[in-house]
Parts: structure tokens; C-alpha cells; sequence
């Protein structure tokens, strides 16, 4: 009877223990990019803790399927490739009303994510970039609301455009599709 107590005790302690970890990968998961390329899977862990109106954003727009088949409009080599303009020309967004900055302390470094917004700093919507080198001019002058955390080989993939041309890209690559959680979701 003691060794049943005993094993009973030890299988509570072993679930009690799995449950945490579980749960932990489930808030991962909720707050997990995967962007689906040509060349690959792209992984973003996005930062609620310090970005919460435009994490939210971007999960939501992935859910309506909004990103699928939107193109990397804007790649500058050795900077960034920025995407989420349904128009691929750089001035779209979606019909959500724009978002106020949520700037921090981060950083910003290679796989970092980050809001693309116009002059005014409170007018991000559903753009967003991830950059390709590390960028600290831009640390407190846009939303950090994310990290790549699998894919970056991938992401250096993303064909790259005209530096003389702020970055347009000629026949772009496209985010075939971006969906919340694990790649199996």
C-alpha cells in the first residue's frame, strides 16, 4: 500500500511537472508566427510582454488569412525585407485602424521583427519587416514586436531588392502563407 501511495505520489508529481511545460508550449505556440516561403518555414516569436497591441495585430491578421500570398515588397541587403502590404507597392494596410508605437528598450538585430509605420510614429498598421543585419539607429524609433527564432537561412533567401530603388523589389517573393501557432495548427 506504501509503494502504491508512493508511485501515486510520484505520478501526480510527474504530471504536475509535464503540466507546466505544456502550458508553457501552448502560450509559445499562441504567440508563434509561421510564415510558409518557397524556400521554407520561418518561425517568429512574437513579444507581447512589451509589444501587445501589435503582436495582437499580427495574430489576428494571420488568422483572417490575411498575409497568404502577400509579397516582400521592400529588401534592402544587409538591412531588412519588409512585408504585410496586400498592395505590394509599400502604402497598403489593412482596414484596422493604425496602431500606436510601442517602443522599448530592445534592440534591434538581426531577426529582429519590427513595425514598419510612415513618418508618424503612431501609424503602423499591418506592416512589419525583419531585419537581415543588425540595426540599433532604428532602437526607439519603431515597434519591436518580435524575434525570428527558426528560419533565418531562410529569411536571407527572401530575394533581395534595388538599393536604388529604397529597396523595391522586382517580381518579389511572397509569404505563401503565415499562421499562428505550429506549423501542424
Amino acid at each position: 500500500m506504501k509503494l502504491l501511495a508512493t508511485l501515486g505520489l510520484a505520478t501526480a508529481l510527474g504530471l504536475a511537472a509535464f503540466a507546466g511545460p505544456a502550458s508553457a508550449q501552448s502560450q509559445d505556440a499562441e504567440n508563434t508566427l509561421v510564415i510558409t516561403t518557397k524556400d521554407g518555414e520561418i518561425d517568429i516569436k512574437l513579444r507581447p510582454d512589451i509589444a501587445p497591441e501589435s503582436a495582437q495585430r499580427l495574430k489576428e491578421l494571420a488568422k483572417e488569412g490575411f498575409y497568404d500570398g502577400v509579397v516582400f515588397h521592400r529588401v534592402i541587403d544587409g538591412f531588412m525585407a519588409q512585408t504585410g502590404d496586400p498592395t505590394g507597392t509599400g502604402m497598403g494596410g489593412s482596414d484596422k485602424p493604425d496602431l500606436k508605437a510601442e517602443f522599448s528598450k530592445e534592440t534591434f538585430d538581426r531577426g529582429t521583427v519590427g513595425m514598419a509605420r510612415a513618418q508618424d510614429p503612431n501609424s503602423a498598421n499591418s506592416q512589419f519587416f525583419i531585419m537581415l543585419a543588425d540595426g540599433d539607429f532604428l532602437d526607439g524609433q519603431y515597434t519591436v514586436v518580435g524575434d525570428v527564432t527558426k528560419g533565418m537561412d531562410v529569411v536571407d533567401k527572401i530575394k533581395k531588392g534595388d538599393a536604388a530603388q529604397n529597396g523595391t523589389v522586382e517580381n518579389p517573393d511572397k509569404m505563401l502563407s503565415v499562421k499562428v501557432g505550429s506549423a501542424a495548427n
